[in-house]
């Protein structure tokens, strides 16, 4: 298993803004996925990575939806499409250690389809990765989705989204070193903030939680489960803000119930 790929679950769901920007991140998985290199992966030097960042490695498959006669995609991925990829899962890889499909517009599969890669996504073959690429991850079956580890993935950078990586980043460290108090007073320091830069805020620490579990970011020590209840809790504290709920509310639930590093459970 590559390095650091022990914390990316087998199943993760991606969303973001557009298709695209959750295809290029579950591109960027698949190549550490697939990476021979030595050291953090992606390396982008050897010949996994090279070849999966041109499009032509065999262990990274793309699933799509089907084209009509005139080159359209049709409406939905169905039940045959995640059939035939069931079966394909079954198959060793043919180069790398690892075996990764990208499923593009998972959100449109059908409820045969998602259905029947519920068993595929909860007990893959041990050499298989799913990413599920997806705008709206509501309109997956909640079976589907408690399968899966639910990455979110932030557009482009601006002078602003650089604040925010700042910020997140700051926010991400206190919490690592297990101080309570020390994330009170980092939560009191930042409530003024307004609603608009907290969620911008919220999207650089799930970026962030996203790079730590795939081993592309260093974790600082947290645990994969800590990665993913900070995740949990910083996708409720999106969910208030979007429905206006004062920023000052949110970072006080931060500053109780984040799980913290070590140092909290000496």
């Amino acid at each position: 298993m590559p390095q650091g790929q022990e914390k990316l679950s087998h199943s993760c769901i991606i969303s973001a803004a557009s298709m695209d920007e959750a295809v290029r991140r579950a591109q960027e998985l698949a190549r550490a996925a697939v990476c021979s290199g030595t050291g953090p992966k992606p390396c982008g030097q050897c010949r996994d990575c090279r070849k999966a960042a041109a499009g032509v490695h065999p262990d990274v498959i793309t699933v799509s939806r089907p084209e009509d006669s005139q080159g359209r995609p049709r409406r939905e991925i169905t039940v045959d499409q995640i059939r035939a990829l069931s079966a394909d899962a079954l198959l060793l890889p043919n180069e790398a250690e690892n075996k990764v499909y990208i499923i593009r517009d998972a959100d449109k599969m059908n409820l045969a389809a998602q259905n029947a890669a519920l068993k595929l996504l909860e007990e893959p073959p041990r050499s298989v990765r799913f990413f599920l690429c997806v705008t709206n991850a509501e309109l997956l079956l909640p079976t589907v989705r408690s399968r899966c580890t639910e990455l979110y993935d932030s557009c482009g950078e601006t002078a602003e989204d650089e604040e925010s990586a700042k910020r997140a980043d700051s926010f991400l460290k206190t919490v690592a070193e297990g101080d309570r108090g020390a994330l009170l007073r980092w939560c009191c320091d930042n409530e003024g903030i307004d609603n608009r830069t907290a969620l911008a805020f919220n999207d650089a620490v799930a970026a962030q939680l996203t790079d730590m579990l795939a081993g592309t970011k260093p974790d600082r020590g947290l645990e994969r489960g800590q990665l993913l209840e900070l995740g949990r809790l910083n996708r409720q504290c999106a969910d208030y803000l979007r429905v206006n709920t004062g920023v000052k509310h949110v970072f006080g639930l931060l500053a109780v119930d984040a799980p913290l590093g070590m140092k909290d459970n000496k």
